[in-house]
């Protein structure tokens, strides 16, 4: 290994280089030399740097930091490009999800990250790794010029040991943070001054004109989506955790719909909120920690979660008292999408390392603002692939940039904005998984309640807790069920811990029947309209899965 040295900036700080590091000159095109570097940082020195030199840095009252993300203060996905280069052009899933950049181009968007980065005056690299299975994890560096995306990172990536990072040797990927210097829009294949691109030939990764450090984590996300299944093994969207038997569930869904909050289980071991592999020997989180919404976080309503915000902890774009230093989690006023980034051991009952066993339940969740699918059902083996496919919900305020309300959307896999191959390939997989293994699926929908947004009220927490538990206690499984008409889904006339009239939406509409059925029979022919581009490649069974008008 070769040796350290420091250097003394004009402030007098005192930055630590690397030698290894100064080996990757021209790889990454980041010179290593000519910059105060610091690298996998302590956290009490990057919260001083943010409160130093980041405006608008705060500490709150619990001890996270407090940060801004800009003017972006979630995802831009319209602004998010693939390299269209020989080695992966046959493999990826072409189209509105994943958008061509020429090889030139990127090159471009590449060196203007690399200039803006090479002539700050502090720069920072989080050596961390994707994938707790070390059979699977990859090495990512991440290259950024503020202390809030390299604390972020720090946070969400698996931290390297220092045996481990002594031995890093080269990354498998690099993430080039440059979101505080806009993308040229006048560089062909740009819409916007925002850019998100990534190039799987060079094992590269350029963020310019954002500084929404989400990007970086779905980023990572998006690079496993396509080198995990290339592996043999399936990428999931999803969440996980396990009972005291040793049961593992898994919970599908996009923001906003409890992913987060519903894995976050007192009486299981969180092994994962967001991100999962589910290999040959079981399932494996991909990140080393959670990224949770805080709007309307409450210690009552989410204690895991409300008691993971402490020192060391990111709180993103978040209200709070200029004496007290105490957040107002109801504040809307900046975005809905406040969000807070900590490390999978702050919560209590996180299963380290985060590996779990084949699952026992599926769990696909989904935010229905119009009203009027069940709380939970019980789906068949076509169902499953039928709704995995369609991956129905409502985008949620804030998760995007420009969203304000919910909008009804199919998010294949339910993750469509990480797909880099076509969904089918991933529900492929997925069925062969739920065959093998045996394992039950549910539907349950955490949206709205007798009535459409506007109209109904979004159901209580605490019977999707409920429900939630009547599947791991058993409960569910030999529960009496009736049949939902149109989407024939199979309804449990009974759960212990949640009202009989809200199981059904026909029995909680508070509007007239006309409305109910008006309203049923618009989203059957959404989902409808929406499955009819996969059924060319989906079997008879799964076509007849879905709804029936």
């Amino acid at each position: 290994m070769a040796p350290s040295y420091s250097t003394r900036s004009p402030a007098g700080s005192i930055y630590k280089h690397d030698a290894a590091l100064d080996a990757s000159v021209g790889k990454d095109g980041i010179d290593y030399t000519r910059v105060n570097l610091l690298r996998n940082t302590a956290v009490a020195k990057l919260y001083e740097d943010a409160l130093r030199y980041e405006p608008g840095t705060s500490i709150s009252s619990a001890g996270a930091l407090v940060t801004s993300s800009g003017k972006k203060t979630g995802r831009s996905p319209r602004d998010k490009r693939i390299v269209d280069e020989e080695t992966t052009t046959e493999d990826i899933w072409w189209g509105p999800v994943n958008t061509k950049l020429s090889e030139h181009a990127f090159l471009i968007n590449h060196e203007r990250a690399v200039d803006y980065l090479n002539t700050r005056e502090r720069l920072y690299v989080f050596d961390g790794f994707a994938g707790w299975d070390p059979k699977y994890r990859l090495k990512i560096r991440v290259v950024c010029a503020r202390a809030y995306h390299s604390l972020f990172m720090h946070n969400m990536l698996i931290r390297p040991t220092e045996e481990e990072l002594k031995n890093y040797g080269e990354p498998d990927f690099t993430i080039l943070n440059a979101g505080a210097f806009p993308a040229n829009r006048y560089t062909t294949g740009m819409t916007s001054n925002t850019s998100v691109s990534i190039n799987f030939k060079l094992r590269q990764m350029v963020i310019l004109g954002t500084e929404y450090a989400g990007e970086m984590k779905k980023g990572v996300f998006t690079i496993m989506h396509y080198l995990m299944p290339k592996a043999g093994v399936l990428s999931l969207h999803s969440s996980a955790n396990q009972g005291p038997q040793g049961d593992t569930s898994l919970f599908f869904g996009l923001s906003g719909t409890g992913k987060t909050t519903l894995s976050a289980d007192p009486a299981r071991a969180l092994i994962g909120d967001d991100e999962h592999v589910w290999t040959d020997t079981g399932v494996f989180n991909i990140e080393g920690g959670c990224y949770a919404k805080t709007i309307d976080l409450s210690a009552e309503k989410e204690p895991e979660i409300f008691g993971a915000i402490r020192f060391g902890s990111v709180l993103e774009n978040v209200v709070f008292d200029e004496d007290t230093r105490v957040v107002d989690y109801t504040d809307k006023s900046l975005t809905e999408n406040t969000r807070c980034a900590y490390p999978i051991e702050y919560i209590p009952n996180a299963l380290i390392p985060c590996i779990g066993k084949h699952p026992k339940n599926i769990v696909m969740l989904t935010c229905d603002a119009q009203g009027v699918l069940p709380p939970v059902s019980k789906l068949t083996s076509a169902q499953a692939m039928y709704h995995f496919i369609s991956g129905y919900t409502s985008k949620m305020a804030g998760t995007e940039d420009g969203v304000v309300e919910p909008e009804a959307t199919f998010s294949a896999c339910f993750g469509q904005p990480f797909l880099v191959l076509h969904p089918t390939q991933y529900a492929t997989m997925l069925a062969q998984k739920i065959g093998e293994h045996k394992a039950d699926v549910w539907l349950i929908n955490t949206g709205w309640n007798g009535g459409a947004y506007g109209t109904g009220k979004r159901i209580a927490l605490k019977y999707s807790r409920a429900i939630v538990d009547a599947i791991h206690n058993g409960e569910l499984k030999n529960a009496e069920y009736e049949t939902y008409p149109i989407f024939g889904l199979e309804i449990p006339k009974a759960v212990t811990g949640v009202p009989a009239e809200v199981l059904n939406p026909a029995t909680a509409w508070q509007g007239t029947p006309e409305s109910f059925k008006d309203t049923v029979s618009k989203l059957a022919a959404l989902f409808n309209k929406n499955f009819a581009k996969y059924a060319d490649q989906a079997t008879e069974d799964v076509i007849a899965a879905g709804p029936k008008l």
